[in-house]
């Protein structure tokens, strides 16, 4: 009997993967939540937040306890801040451009970032295929940004979308410099804690009539795309490398654009082409093994 155990960089690669599905998917759970709980950007984000903390703490109840360094208490304070601002802005993108374009314009924007910032702070050399995906995903961008048609405000969302492209490749680049990133509860303790004036401001309750359902794409949000999505991202940094995790990472757009077809959400040409080149962008760095 023959077995094929994955490689550590297979299994990283798979990890990636696996967290840019989900976050697509937590994407359209957002945007389902802000057609039909009255919930905004801010309260859903903070929800997100405080179910993950929430599940993690009582499983971490059921441990020793963990006495960590100092320097991770720090990593996680940071991280939970990071997460929830930029987060929070993704969630904002989406409701003011649409699903498809707020999670293109976000992800499509990452790997420019995550190429620079890891070429000056981490010393990292792109290969020529390398190169020419991160060209191929900015000409994606391009595209996307030429003629937004969805969502009531496309320019405040693209805004938005770009300020959570770099807080989500400052974490990245953080998680791959240490190498002690993580995802606990203390993360999403953090994040929780910094949004929850804003959610109290801006309405923390889903209307009554739509609180079962409510609830369900509330919890399915804080466990798959919050608590195992960066679980999955965050194991799969120690042996991928930055840039090819921020392209690989556009899976999750391409995981939105689908569910957004599905949810009736109107997709235009630019969209279309933006979105191939981004694919595209993918499978040229999925052959860049160097």
């Amino acid at each position: 009997m023959i077995t094929h155990a994955l490689t550590p960089l297979r299994r990283g690669l798979l990890s990636v993967s696996a967290a840019a599905i989900a976050w697509g998917a937590g994407g359209a759970a957002a945007d389902e939540l802000f057609r039909t709980s009255g919930l905004g950007p801010v309260a859903v984000s903070f929800w997100r937040f405080a179910i993950a903390a929430a599940v993690l703490t009582v499983l971490r109840l059921r441990r020793p306890a963990d006495l960590r360094p100092a320097s991770r208490r720090r990593t996680a304070v940071l991280t939970g801040a990071a997460l929830a601002a930029y987060q929070t802005a993704y969630f904002g993108a989406v409701q003011g451009a649409g699903l498809a374009l707020g999670t293109m314009v976000t992800l499509g924007a990452s790997p420019v970032l995550v190429s620079i910032g890891a070429h000056v702070f981490l010393d990292e050399r792109l290969t020529k295929r390398g190169t020419a995906a991160i060209g191929i995903a900015l000409l994606g961008l391009l595209l996307l940004i030429a003629r937004p048609t969805s969502g009531p405000r496309p320019a405040v969302g693209i805004a938005l979308a770009l300020f959570s492209a770099v807080g989500y490749s400052a974490v990245t680049l953080h998680a791959r410099r240490t190498g002690n990133t993580t995802a606990d509860a203390a993360t999403w303790s953090v994040g929780a804690l910094c949004l929850v004036p804003f959610a109290l401001a801006q309405g923390a309750w889903p209307r009554a009539e739509h609180l079962a359902a409510s609830s369900s794409w509330l919890i399915f949000l804080g466990v798959v795309p919050t608590l195992l999505a960066y679980r999955w991202y965050f194991s799969g940094l120690t042996t991928v490398r930055s840039t090819t995790a921020a392209v690989l990472v556009l899976l999750e757009p391409a995981t939105a654009a689908f569910l957004a077809v599905l949810l009736g959400e109107q997709i235009s040409t630019f969209l279309v082409l933006g979105s191939v080149l981004l694919l595209t962008a993918i499978v040229v760095l999925a052959r860049d093994r160097s």
